[in-house]
């Protein structure tokens, strides 16, 4: 795993000879870091006395001593960045906990990029791993973290002059360091002499992430040392912590999905015939960001009525929300909004016109009684592929009692004929991303299943206290899968053709929580109107009852 740093840093000029209509991107630095945006309150009144955390071998670990927090003012949540240095020591601990006691943890933060050829700039959203470390909103930036005495370095861009007129008021290194709690600050112009300077290994991110199959963006390196690299030691030891969550992301992940969950209610409310999807989606969005502070979704909305809740991610740009809600149909709703880039993940379905048809409540409840039983399995120890399983066994149960299905369900759920109603796995790892990372491909995981509908799971891990998860049972009916088991010789006997067909048009139904694993159990931070009555109160106009 360990190299002399060959690879060479990006360009150390690049030439701007954009137009005043450009002038904002031309504060781009002169050796290709973009600039960073100052996107936190910065006034003294958001400080805070920072506690310190943690002491190792009877010497407290130097920190600074005080920092800033996150904040959108009115009734959002404060977040201090002690959160970050919480992160920042459990992951010095685990390196040295693994036999890296000295070196220095290397991270690259997000680039600011702009839209293709353009000068258009999307909304900066940092990079996960370094969120979790630093919390520090802007782009173009780099952290260090020495594992020996844990202090950490911070290299932002050094900015020229006309920032301040395009941007905003120039930080200063010293007010850098304040307001995010880090010990030293630096330019990222020179991060590769510091680098140079220090005598042992580097251990910089390089990994795949399990979903996506994209790998992490180590830090650049400096060309002509003897400076050694370690690419291969971080990626599973920061993983593996990201997937367990403190008590402090879990109080911004409880809020996320307060925010949310009366985001849903909302919306549901206002659903009616012929109003378009897309309405529904920009009331979301609305309402999480006037009344929580949330910019960024999760994800982009799933809003889909009718057979579009057939189309599991629907919403994409080219099926974006745009279909006309009808009365009777089903309305599949997934939307989630994070804050402090932690995510929210919730799906509500519910039938427009407020009542809810015979097979719609035979359905419905069916993928209810999978939500309830995955949620009163879930606990320490308890394999996630076994509790995909119980979700699946419930829905066929209930594909039976309908008269969609018919034969044994043991022999149905052993031939896999779950997966033709429930093709995605049960949930994932929720965080600072949506599909959060670990689930498969660390030291001691078990492998990814190859069977129908298991193959699709997110993980296959024995669960334990602290993960951050999502269940979410579905049952639809797509086409394309109808029509493969229909023409199965192996199953086909099972499917009741007419009434399946029949039913082609209802989409699907998802009921989506965010949970925390507990000591004993599992927590719910998701509140929203689930069982049958409940929906149909509150589309009624009535409160949503006491205890969900």
């Amino acid at each position: 795993p360990r190299d002399a740093f060959t690879s060479s840093s990006s360009s150390s000029s690049r030439t701007h000879t954009r137009t005043r209509a450009h002038a904002r991107t031309r504060t781009r630095l002169a050796h290709g870091q973009a600039y960073m945006r100052a996107s936190l309150a910065r006034t003294p009144s958001v400080t805070r006395t920072r506690e310190r955390i943690g002491r190792r071998g009877g010497q407290t670990i130097p920190m600074a001593s005080t920092c800033g927090e996150f904040y959108r003012g009115h009734e959002t949540l404060r977040v201090p960045f002690t959160l970050h240095a919480e992160n920042r020591e459990r992951l010095v601990q685990a390196m040295r906990s693994n036999g890296h006691g000295a070196g220095v943890i290397a991270l690259k933060g997000g680039e600011q990029r702009t839209r293709y050829s353009t000068d258009n700039e999307p909304l900066f959203r940092q990079e996960s791993y370094f969120h979790w470390a630093f919390g520090i909103a802007e782009g173009d930036c780099l952290g260090a973290i020495d594992i020996a005495s844990g202090k950490c370095t911070a290299f932002i861009p050094r900015l020229p002059e006309e920032y301040a007129i395009w941007m905003g008021a120039i930080e200063t290194t010293e007010s850098f360091g304040a307001r995010y709690g880090i010990d030293e600050v630096k330019y990222t112009d020179e991060m590769e002499t510091w680098l140079a300077a220090r005598k042992d290994t580097v251990y910089v991110l390089q990994g795949k992430n399990s979903d996506s199959g994209s790998t992490t963006e180590p830090v650049a390196t400096p060309a002509g040392t003897f400076l050694m690299v370690d690419a291969e030691a971080l990626f599973p030891i920061i993983t593996e912590l990201r997937t367990v969550k403190t008590k402090a992301e879990q109080k911004v992940l409880a809020y996320a999905s307060a925010v949310s969950s009366r985001a849903h209610v909302e919306v549901i409310k206002s659903i009616e015939h012929g109003k378009m999807e897309y309405e529904l989606e920009s009331l979301f969005k609305h309402y999480c960001y006037s009344r929580g502070g949330m910019r960024n979704e999760s994800y982009t909305s799933i809003c889909a009525a009718g057979k579009n809740g057939a189309t599991l991610h629907y919403g994409h740009a080219g099926a974006p929300n745009a279909t006309e809600i009808k009365d009777g149909d089903f309305v599949l709703m997934d939307m989630g909004a994070e804050y402090h880039c932690y995510a929210a993940d919730i799906t509500t379905t519910v039938p427009c016109g407020g009542k809810f048809s015979a097979d719609q409540k035979i359905i419905y409840e069916g993928v209810l009684a999978a939500h309830q039983a995955a949620l009163a399995a879930l606990k320490p120890g308890v394999s996630w592929t076994e509790l995909q399983k119980l979700a699946e066994r419930h829905i066929l149960q209930a594909l039976v009692a309908g008269g969609w299905l018919v034969g044994d369900v043991d022999e149905m759920h052993a031939k896999r004929v779950s997966a033709t109603f429930m093709p995605h796995g049960l949930g994932h790892l929720l965080g600072i991303d949506t599909h959060d990372v670990g689930g498969y491909g660390l030291p001691g995981l078990p492998e990814r299943s190859g069977e129908p509908g298991l193959k699709n799971c997110r993980t296959a891990r024995v669960m334990q206290e602290g993960n951050a998860m999502t269940i979410e049972p579905g049952c639809y009916f797509i086409d394309i899968l109808l029509d493969k088991a229909l023409a199965d010789d192996n199953i086909k006997h099972y499917f009741v053709a007419d009434r399946v067909n029949a039913c082609r048009n209802m989409g699907g139904v998802r009921l989506e929580d965010n949970v925390v694993v507990t000591a004993d159990g599992c927590v719910s931070w998701t509140n929203v109107p689930r069982t049958v009555a409940d929906v149909e109160a509150v589309m009624a106009g009535g409160a949503l009852p006491e205890g969900r």
